[in-house]
């Protein structure tokens, strides 16, 4: 698939997902000249989305206000008061339907994730197989929703646990993954009887209204409130009012640990519940027993796919010692390789695409000036890829020290720091020794290695894995991590918990009143 360059290409790209969807009761709202729709919404403040590739303005939207998220949560909640009442099973049927329409719709949306983000084209097909595959894994959740019985130590009773629906479930999700995230939740919580209303970034609209329109297509086919899954595409005082909501059961939130901060204090000062995936700086130890070509294969994928914006993205490879130079020589060549790979995300030989936005290319200039300030040294790359123009970079490679206060930050953008060790405790330390707690990893082929890693001594991270990257987790497994990344769990295992409410049941099928703890009350 060659580049999509031109704004009359990208009107047939994006055409087909602009149907008239009513995610507002009542509401209709005018075509644009070019074709596209604006976006339900009654704020003064209409976003112009442009492709971080090459500025190209991809379509408009007019974002939603504060007044307008709130009849929208009593949208859902109306919707809530019927969805909750259908039988898990037929819930899980609706969310087969949806995944089914993803598919039919893979290539586009995969090709618009492309454009507006700037991932390259396969990583904006595998965003997509995300919504897919988390459809195909809810819909077997639609059965198992189980609970527990216990023995109850009175005669004639029985103990066990249900689980219920929370209720509107708010969805905030940041730019990198701007489509995928939002399933994860919305479809977990769906089966689970919840409504969702959704916030995306501000800078990735476009993938969110093509999402929502392809889900409210099996919404009208089947004759369903469009309340189940809405969206409040708003500025961050939409994301504040959803946090500070009463009836928002749940609050969602993907994005820096500074926001999840934020909204994470205004959920409890009302005791709601979050659920956050925030901030990673994520870490690979090559001891001497590792598989270079297999270890460099994947630290190099996780170190600059997405161009270094995924918040599993590897930024501290840790080398045994005996290691280092061939490794740093690999690297670089490695490096100097990808740099002529570097371009639109929609040319099939490209393997880098752009930054977000200019503003992201500052942060990754001022962390690499700060980092050489602070005793670093810059082995490979850095700069800005001036004969591209735009939001292009050249990844980096950084040879620094564990403690330098730049590395001990996330930087959003691709600069791996580069480190030895001696030791395998030394190494775990450093693994450790950051504020994040999201992915980390060991290439070792020494089982008493990786088994020290994963050991209660090991990392402290969220995700721990062996002889494969950072990067590119499994929708079956809970994804999360903790200190600084927020402590939630989404997609897989028994992560569908976060959506639901525990109750436990006694029920006494006797004739006597019986007490716990062997209490008399004669």
């Amino acid at each position: 698939m060659g580049n999509i360059t031109k704004i009359d290409e990208t009107q047939n790209l994006l055409a087909k997902f602009w149907q008239r969807s009513e995610l507002t009761a009542g509401k209709e709202f005018p075509a644009l000249s070019d074709g596209l729709r604006f976006f339900p919404g009654t704020s003064e403040e209409v976003v112009v989305s442009s492709s971080p590739a090459d500025g190209t303005a991809l379509g408009k939207i007019r974002l939603a206000s504060v007044a307008d998220y709130s009849a929208m949560v009593e949208t859902a909640r109306s919707a809530f008061d019927f969805w909750k009442n259908v039988p898990a099973p037929r819930r899980g049927e609706i969310v087969r339907q949806i995944g089914d329409a993803f598919r039919k719709h893979k290539v586009e949306l995969g090709a618009l994730v492309s454009l507006e983000m700037g991932k390259i084209y396969q990583e904006g097909l595998g965003e997509v197989q995300e919504i897919i595959d988390v459809c195909d894994f809810a819909v077997g959740l639609s059965r198992q929703l189980y609970g527990l019985t216990m023995t109850s130590e009175r005669p004639e009773h029985r103990l066990y646990e249900q689980w219920h629906p929370l209720g509107v479930v708010g969805i905030i999700s940041a730019f990198n993954f701007p489509v995928a995230v939002w399933s994860w939740n919305a479809m977990i919580a769906a089966v689970c009887g919840n409504v969702s209303i959704w916030k995306p970034s501000e800078k990735t609209p476009l993938c969110a209204v093509a999402c929502m329109n392809i889900v409210h297509e099996v919404f009208a086919a089947n004759d369903l409130p469009a309340g189940i899954m809405t969206l409040a595409a708003g500025n961050a005082e939409v994301g504040k009012a959803m946090a500070a909501d009463e009836r928002v059961g749940l609050v969602s939130a993907t994005g820096s640990t500074r926001m999840g901060r934020s909204v994470a204090q205004a959920v409890a000062a009302r005791f709601g519940k979050s659920l956050l995936e925030l901030g990673g700086n994520n870490a690979v130890i090559l001891t001497p027993s590792a598989n270079l070509d297999l270890a460099l294969q994947a630290v190099t994928f996780a170190a600059v796919g997405t161009c270094g914006q995924r918040c599993t993205t590897t930024r501290r490879l840790i080398v045994h010692r005996s290691l280092i130079e061939e490794v740093e020589r690999r690297l670089v060549d490695i490096y100097s390789q990808i740099s002529k790979r570097i371009g639109h995300p929609l040319n099939p030989d490209t393997l880098v695409g752009p930054l977000i936005d200019s503003a992201a290319v500052e942060q990754m200039q001022a962390a690499l000036r700060s980092v050489v300030e602070e005793g670093g040294q810059i082995l490979f790359g850095g700069q800005k890829h001036e004969s591209l123009g735009g939001n292009y970079v050249v990844p980096a490679i950084v040879r620094a020290s564990n403690d330098m206060p730049t590395v001990q930050k996330e930087t959003f953008a691709p600069i791996l720091y580069l480190m030895p060790y001696d030791t395998l405790d030394e190494a775990i330390a450093y693994n450790n020794a950051v504020p994040q707690g999201l992915s980390s990893a060991v290439f070792t082929n020494d089982l008493r290695e990786s088994e020290r890693f994963l050991s209660a001594s090991g990392s402290d991270c969220g995700i721990a894995n062996v002889n494969i990257g950072t990067s590119g987790a499994e929708i079956g497994g809970a994804f999360g991590g903790e200190k600084e990344t927020g402590g939630g769990r989404e997609s897989g295992s028994d992560a569908w918990k976060a959506y639901m409410r525990r109750q436990t049941v006694t029920v006494n099928y006797g004739s006597t009143l019986t007490l716990a703890q062997g209490v008399k009350f004669e």
